[in-house]
């Protein structure tokens, strides 16, 4: 096996992360995977940890401000602190690991789709629906835009009181 590395890096947030990502950090980070997860998505591989990975650290600089209702090996899973109007609160953005590939959820872009409107066609490829990405493979460009969508997303979810 070839060993790999990766340089995710965020502005969003708290003033910026770096995150190296090597193929023994990405299977050490998230070895232990859930029951339900494995008996759903099959063990995962180096490639989908790594992935899911770097998304969960696309989410950390605000499982602070929101709640983080599942947080667990292959699922990470933040939501509003407060509730909405129908009594529930809601669903900002995770990950999981699947089968074939990790989905990243990012939910304010189907509520304000004007978010999402210069989304790159490479990013683009990756959509499934209007607010769901769907990746196998680390790539640091759709990465850095994926952090400049969450940070839009937060901001316009703060915006608008629903924190």
């Amino acid at each position: 096996m070839e060993p790999w590395s990766c340089l995710i890096s965020s502005e969003g947030g708290n003033g910026g992360t770096e995150l190296w990502i090597t193929r023994e950090a990405g299977l050490t980070a998230e070895t232990n995977m859930v029951e339900e997860n494995n008996s759903k998505a099959g063990t995962p591989d180096g490639e989908r940890l790594a992935v899911f990975t770097a998304l969960k650290q696309i989410l950390s600089p605000y499982k602070d401000l929101l709640a983080a209702r599942i947080d667990k090996p292959g699922n990470c899973y933040l939501e509003t602190r407060t509730a909405g109007l129908n009594g529930r609160r809601l669903f900002f953005a995770g990950a999981k690991i699947k089968k074939n590939y990790v989905s990243f959820y990012l939910t304010p872009l189907y509520m304000y789709p004007e978010i999402g409107y210069r989304i790159s066609p490479s990013l683009r490829k990756s959509m499934q629906g209007q607010s769901c990405f769907n990746l196998k493979a680390i790539d640091k460009d759709c990465f850095d835009e994926l952090s400049r969508l969450t940070e839009a997303a937060f901001q316009k979810v703060k915006n608008e009181h629903l924190l």
